[in-house]
Order: C-alpha cells, then sequence, then structure tokens
C-alpha cells in the first residue's frame, strides 16, 4: 500500500524546542538523578533518548545511564508480522531495581507497543518507577497507557500514519502525516 506526505506537522527548530522542553520536564519532576536512568525504545526512541540524555549532562553536569530495548519478541502479532522478524538489539547494562526509568519512544498510538516494551524492562529488575516519554501522541488508544510527558499531541484519523525523521536515521527532523494515496 502506498502513502504520500499530506501534511508537515513538526520541523527541525520545533523538534529541538520540544525535546528540550521535556528535558526540562523530566529535571523539575526527578529531582534526584542518581536514581533515574533512561531506555530507548528501538529505533527512534533511542535517539531521542540519547539526545535527553546529552541535554541532561549540559545542565546538570551527570551522565545518565542509557538502556535500549527492542519489543520485536515481546509482540502480541509476533506470528503475524512474518516468519522472520528483524530483532534489534537491547542492551541495559545496569541495574534498574529501585531506580526511575524514563521510557523513551517516539509516538505515542494504541498503547501496544509501550505495554511491550514495559514487559521487558521488567524482566530486567523491578523499578521503583516507569515514567514514559513520547515526541507525539497520536490518540487512538486500546490499551490503557499514557506518557507521563508529551512532546505534542497531534489529532489523526486512524488510517493516516504519523512518520517521525531524525538525523541520526532519516537524515533529517521532522514529522509528517502519512496518508494513503488514492
Amino acid at each position: 500500500m502506498a502513502y504520500r506526505e499530506k501534511s508537515k506537522i513538526l520541523g527541525e527548530k520545533e523538534i529541538e524546542k520540544i525535546i528540550k522542553r521535556l528535558t526540562h520536564q523530566i529535571l523539575e519532576k526527578n529531582l534526584c538523578l542518581e536514581e533515574v536512568c533512561l531506555v530507548g525504545i528501538q529505533r527512534r526512541g533511542v535517539f531521542l533518548a540519547e539526545r535527553i540524555k546529552r541535554l541532561i549532562s549540559e545542565i546538570e553536569g551527570k551522565v545518565l545511564p542509557l538502556g535500549v530495548i527492542d519489543i520485536t519478541l515481546y509482540r502480541d502479532d509476533l506470528t503475524a508480522i512474518g516468519p522472520a522478524p528483524q530483532v534489534g538489539k537491547t542492551e541495559i547494562n545496569f541495574d534498574i531495581n529501585n531506580k526511575i526509568v524514563i521510557l523513551v519512544d517516539d509516538v505515542l498510538f494504541t498503547g501496544r507497543t509501550v505495554r511491550c516494551a514495559l514487559d521487558e524492562v521488567i524482566d530486567f529488575g523491578r523499578p521503583k518507577r516507569i515514567e514514559l516519554v513520547v515526541l507525539i501522541d497520536r490518540g487512538h488508544r486500546e490499551l490503557p497507557i499514557r506518557a507521563d510527558f508529551v512532546g505534542k499531541n497531534i489529532p489523526t484519523s486512524s488510517s493516516e500514519i504519523v512518520e517521525v525523521r531524525l538525523k541520526e536515521l532519516d537524515g533529517k527532523d521532522e514529522v509528517v502525516i502519512l496518508e494513503k494515496d488514492a
């Protein structure tokens, strides 16, 4: 199925401002950074988490641990995505017990990816708390999941796709809405 770009929602400067705001909100809520770690959800959530980590280091002079998770094997539709799904790396090389885990993703949609990520994080230990940061919340929840920190709420139809593009992976920073070609 082919999609075309319907509209550009955010550009590079807007994304940069949003990430700065989200970082400051995280710092305001979590005063004791010794308890905090970041975990990015593959793929774009990892790059967003790296940017937040860098900003926290610049602002506070503290380097937070950063983990990476791939939720592919935790999906409830694993058999529907094909016989040999591509599995990315999962790497949490620090103790998350009694830590505040800041889980980072690009788009919150149905909540299923976040549910998988929660299951996977808990397989690594028992955090004190898990907080969710998303760049975009587009609604259409199927599970009772909400983000603690939201960059931008974008109302969409369920047939549209919100695509986050980041320099590290896509060569540019932007958020666009795609719709099916007629």
